[in-house]
């Protein structure tokens, strides 16, 4: 399934609280995002978003079936890793299993990769996440190894695992 990515607008933010405001979704997020998640959350979300430097991040609204259905960005990491730049996304929980988590993931890093001069994006999804590392897998990411005890989320050390796709893999 396609959807389409687009820049944040203001009006968003019903469908994005709708979106995370569910558990199953936050548990394989980082931590810092409030649950409840409700629209003033969502709003200050999408005020941060606009607001960052275009060349830093990279944030879009995945929309599908009318919608907005979920988040992604990849943002630019600094120094040395200057040409670098880590993906994050999620689908809402109605939304999974439909092909739009690696059809966001294809288009963002397109437009990356084509308009800035970043060389490498890269994604430190949970192990146990199986569906996030197929959406990476089915959009050419390449698994580079497992970070062993790499993260504790909701009280629990878990691994992760990391994926990455070069500018010169999508030539």
């Amino acid at each position: 399934m396609d959807c389409l990515i687009r820049p944040w607008e203001r009006e968003d933010a019903a469908d994005l609280a709708k979106a995370l405001n569910n558990q199953n979704v936050q548990k394989n997020l980082r931590d810092g995002i409030p649950y409840p998640y409700t629209v003033d959350d969502a709003k200050e979300f999408i005020r941060a978003m606009l607001q960052t430097d275009p060349n830093q991040a990279f944030s879009f609204a995945i929309v599908a079936e009318g919608i907005v259905i979920g988040s992604i960005g990849a943002f630019r990491k600094e120094n040395i890793h200057c040409r670098t730049a880590e993906i994050g996304y999620y689908i809402g929980e109605p939304f999974w299993g439909r092909g739009y988590g690696t059809s966001a993931v294809k288009q963002v890093c397109g437009r990356v990769f084509e308009t800035t001069d970043i060389i490498r994006i890269f994604a430190e999804p949970f192990a146990h996440n199986a569906a996030s590392c197929r959406i990476l897998e089915k959009a050419g990411f390449v698994f580079e190894g497992l970070m062993r005890q790499n993260a504790i989320k909701n009280g629990i050390v878990t691994d992760m695992k990391l994926y990455a796709l070069l500018k010169e893999d999508i030539r």
